[in-house]
């Protein structure tokens, strides 16, 4: 799948794509069910709005609203997964707005539900939790937002503007995957087309650095040309979301972003910090020695994510990525490999490229059926990480779907790239014991370092760092335009790498490039999930089946404890600097040992 022209939607093999038949077998069963939640809604109106006033009656609410959530679960993903393979087809931005518009309107109906058992004491609710324990996390997410609720006609109304207050994002991605026109650029004699998902999936890994440095070129170029309406977008979503946090009592959209998460903004800055500080010059040896062994006149932004060496290669097909999948997931019992790998023939997964897919890859996972995978597979090893990543959100989802509601069974965002990240671990590991000289010992520990902690703890990271600028400048009461957030990324990536890369024109309009800064503070948890991830799979290298069964527990616990108990039972203490200070020493000598393999391989 290389640097082809990408192809139409209509004209990519079906058997590389998902199947929605899992959600519902045919249209008119998916008009049924609108049909159907419409009228559960309207019923569920009736018979509690007004009336939740004691523990028998909240529970049997409970249970009728969680049956709606279902239903709404699998009628959005119905609606918006067509979308994200293809944005281009009017159809299908259709039925996502249809769809959205219909849920915006439920979710108004039904927004009483909060506000009265909000109002209800905190003994009433006390006592539902511990008589239906299944709806235990929501009850007591319920008595957290209690300082923080407004009034209902008020909740009634932001529920009713849903769609609206998500167009940012909606605009951003028209613009990235729909608007922007990347053409052709031309190294010699030879032109080479170019579009976002190439770029992002193919080019900027090129081993041609003539190729590669090139198409970034270019690529920045039609950047560039979208910088203002792309900053102006941005700039209505944070000034969104610091509207919100004011309206519901903080003082600053750091808190207010970080409620839902269950953490305090010490867990936050610490992430961000101890790794702009302490692992960028471990960073910086690393970027040198790969420049170094590469032979490149200096080592460019464009460069970064170049192999360390690109003669030694591993390709990979789809079909070839089963017994891979299957050997990495071994270490976690033959349930969770056999549930894993029904994917494939039950197709969960879009591998394929074509014109206006969503880039990268994510896991969705509606509740009463298995996950879908999103993907742009190149035949490369990095494409079995993202894929093994994404089955590491879709094994937690289908564990904790099992022991919980569905008003229960997501973790805290500062959790949920634990189970992916460990995955990513695990393939390294097992690519590391297959190692039969040091040449591919080598290889593994590089993927490692590229492919888990680059993403997770660097290229992610350094977007945090850079999210905390930007919305500091709004808490601040100060506004931004494209040229000042180039500013902010540029420093941070100044920052970050000091000599050791050149960050040359293009590298500062990154922040056009990711979805993420429309989630609220994201960014920062993958470096949080890899933190916990890492310390968990160091722990089941030295104590073996018992932490395996303690990480398959935290897996299954959903949304029953708050991140620093739910790290807990993975036997990470996350209250502390511990886990990251030794994250980070664990990579530090895996840099060093890489150092050591390309001496020894050199004699």
């Amino acid at each position: 799948m290389g640097q082809e022209k990408l192809k139409n939607r209509v004209d990519v093999l079906e058997e590389l794509t998902w199947d929605l038949t899992a959600l519902y077998k045919t249209k008119t069963d998916f008009e049924e069910a609108i049909e159907e939640i419409k009228k559960a809604s309207a019923k569920f109106c009736e018979e509690y709005e007004n009336k939740l006033v004691d523990a028998t009656i909240i529970a049997l609410a409970l249970k009728d609203y969680e049956r709606i959530m279902q239903s709404a679960s699998l009628i959005n993903h119905y609606a918006f997964l067509p979308e994200a393979v293809d944005i281009t087809n009017p159809a299908n931005t259709e039925l996502s707005r249809f769809v959205n518009n219909l849920l915006a309107g439920i979710d108004a109906k039904l927004s009483f539900f909060d506000s009265e058992l909000i109002s209800n004491d905190s003994d009433t609710l006390n006592q539902v939790a511990k008589e239906e324990k299944q709806f235990a996390p929501y009850i007591r997410h319920l008595k957290e937002k209690k300082s923080v609720q407004l009034d209902p006609i008020i909740e009634k109304t932001l529920a009713q503007l849903g769609p609206v207050l998500s167009a940012p994002e909606s605009i951003y991605e028209q613009a990235r995957l729909a608007d922007m026109d990347f053409g052709t650029f031309t190294v010699g004699d030879k032109e080479y087309p170019l579009s976002f998902v190439l770029y992002e999936d193919y080019y900027m890994y090129h081993g041609d650095t003539s190729i590669r440095r090139a198409a970034f070129d270019k690529f920045s170029t039609v950047l560039a040309n979208y910088q203002n309406v792309i900053a102006e977008t941005y700039y209505t979503q944070v000034q969104k979301e610091k509207t919100m946090a004011t309206m519901r009592g903080f003082d600053s959209v750091f808190d207010y972003l970080l409620f839902d998460q269950e953490v305090d903004r010490d867990l936050y800055n610490r992430q961000i910090d101890t790794i702009m500080n302490d692992l960028a010059p471990v960073m910086q040896k690393y970027i040198t020695h790969v420049k170094e062994e590469n032979r490149l006149d200096k080592m460019t932004y464009a460069d970064l994510k170049i192999d360390l060496d690109s003669d030694y290669s591993l390709k990979v097909t789809v079909e070839e990525s089963k017994e891979l999948v299957s050997a990495v997931l071994n270490v976690l019992g033959q349930n969770y490999v056999e549930s894993i790998l029904k994917a494939y023939p039950e197709r969960w997964v879009d591998f394929v490229q074509n014109k206006g897919k969503s880039t990268g890859g994510f896991c969705t996972n509606p509740y009463g059926t298995h996950p879908y995978v999103l993907m742009s597979w190149t035949n490369q090893l990095s494409d079995v990480y993202t894929l093994i990543h994404e089955f590491g959100h879709a094994g937690q989802a289908l564990l904790s779907a099992k022991s919980n509601s569905i008003l229960g069974e997501e973790p805290s965002l500062y959790l949920i790239e634990a189970p992916s990240t460990f995955n990513e671990l695990l393939l390294t590991d097992l690519l590391k014991r297959k190692s039969t000289d040091a040449r591919r010992e080598r290889f593994a520990l590089t993927n490692m370092l590229t492919n888990t902690y680059f993403h997770n703890f660097i290229t992610h990271l350094l977007e945090a760092a850079y999210q905390r600028e930007v919305y500091q400048l709004v808490d601040d009461g100060k506004s931004f335009d494209a040229a000042k957030l180039s500013e902010i990324k540029k420093t941070v990536l100044k920052k970050f790498w000091g000599d050791a890369v050149e960050i040359n024109p293009g590298a500062e309009l990154t922040w056009m490039r990711q979805s993420h800064y429309y989630m609220g503070l994201y960014s920062y948890t993958y470096s949080a999930g890899l933190t916990i991830a890492t310390q968990a799979f160091l722990r089941i290298q030295k104590e073996g089946q018992p932490a395996i069964e303690e990480w398959l527990e935290f897996l299954a616990s959903g949304d029953q404890h708050k991140p620093a108990a739910a790290a807990l039972i993975a036997g990470v203490d996350i209250t502390t600097s511990k886990p990251l200070d030794d994250t980070i020493r664990y990579l530090e000598e895996s840099v060093d040992r890489i150092i050591a393999l390309s001496k020894e391989i050199k004699g």
